[in-house]
């Protein structure tokens, strides 16, 4: 009898345990930057691997699109966590919204200039014409424009329709390493010439954790479990990418296999998620030395009022220096 009561008592504590647990998982939402694709694969593999879980988050993962303005979002507190870039966030704190990077998830920004094959340099894109969106003409053409001696003469909109520049021998575009410059080659463009702009000296990171200083001060422990998931996850996905992919698939109908092949396939062949510092210092890693040479960018292009704005406001390294999940 007593063997029973004891093996009962000992069900009813795991079950309260079991319940408790399950209880504390802080529910976390994530808002991506676009449609679900591969350069999301790290986050989506930690949902779907349970690793949010394992560190005790209840992670709901908000597709993003042309339309949605993420940093709106996270200043409302629509959304815990933004998929962000450096330069935002910098200027996100002129407008008096203090968003602050806590990680990244990729070492380069993977965006590049697509030319044709005549052009052997970046420097010979001097007097061509050059598509650029709304958004790179406010960071990486203003950048290249002081490097390189471009004019903005040269350039005319990028519409995300890579037609105009496959019509044109005489223009470049800018794009994605993982997405636009596949799409030029299924338009018949096979031996385009592609310049990875980080390879050039483009410091910015992208693709970063973004979060509200509020929160840091807040909810420091949601932020340091945050981190360390989906370092895991985009390890996890460097190496199967299938239990993400399914869910990618899942929230973005449109995807398909080969892109989301094609898009990883780049990641790991330029070393955007594990390369730089990462393959030292462990994946997600943002360092001092880089925030200083994209605050050095903005301060000498005038991207940023240095009268508003701190070096060190949008920006923290303690919650990923410490986390060192290595590739």
């Amino acid at each position: 009898m007593f063997e029973r009561s004891f093996a009962l008592a000992a069900a009813l504590l795991a079950g309260i345990s079991f319940a408790g647990a399950a209880h504390a998982q802080q529910k976390v939402s994530f808002q991506t930057n676009w449609f679900a694709q591969a350069e999301h694969g790290g986050l989506y593999q930690a949902l779907a691997e349970g690793t949010f879980k394992k560190y005790g988050l209840d992670v709901t993962i908000k597709m993003g699109g042309p339309q949605l303005n993420g940093l709106q979002l996270l200043a409302a507190g629509n959304v815990d966590i933004f998929m962000g870039f450096d330069i935002q966030n910098y200027k996100a704190w002129e407008q008096g919204v203090q968003a602050v990077s806590v990680g990244t998830f990729f070492q380069k920004d993977p965006i590049v200039v697509i030319a044709h094959d005549d052009v052997k340099t970046f420097a010979d894109l001097k007097g061509k014409t050059i598509l650029v969106s709304t958004d790179g003409q406010t960071n990486w053409w203003p950048w290249a424009k002081a490097k390189y001696g471009f004019k903005d003469e040269q350039t005319r909109p990028y519409t995300f329709n890579v037609q105009p520049f496959v019509a044109n021998k005489n223009a470049a575009q800018q794009g994605y390493l993982t997405s636009e410059t596949l799409a030029v080659q299924k338009a018949g463009i096979k031996d385009a010439k592609v310049f990875l702009l980080a390879d050039l000296g483009y410091p910015p990171y992208t693709e970063t954790i973004t979060v509200l200083k509020k929160t840091i001060d807040s909810n420091p422990k949601m932020i340091e479990a945050f981190v360390k998931a989906s370092a895991e996850g985009w390890k996890s996905y460097l190496k199967n990418p299938a239990p993400a992919n399914a869910l990618i698939k899942k929230d973005n109908p449109a995807m398909t296999d080969e892109l989301l092949a094609y898009g990883l396939a780049k990641i790991k062949e330029m070393g955007i998620v594990d390369g730089g510092d990462a393959a030292k210092l462990g994946i997600g890693i943002i360092t001092e030395a880089r925030m200083k040479q994209t605050w050095d960018m903005m301060v000498a292009n005038k991207l940023i009022d240095t009268t508003k704005v701190k070096f060190t406001d949008a920006w923290t390294d303690r919650f990923v220096k410490d986390s060192k999940v290595m590739p």
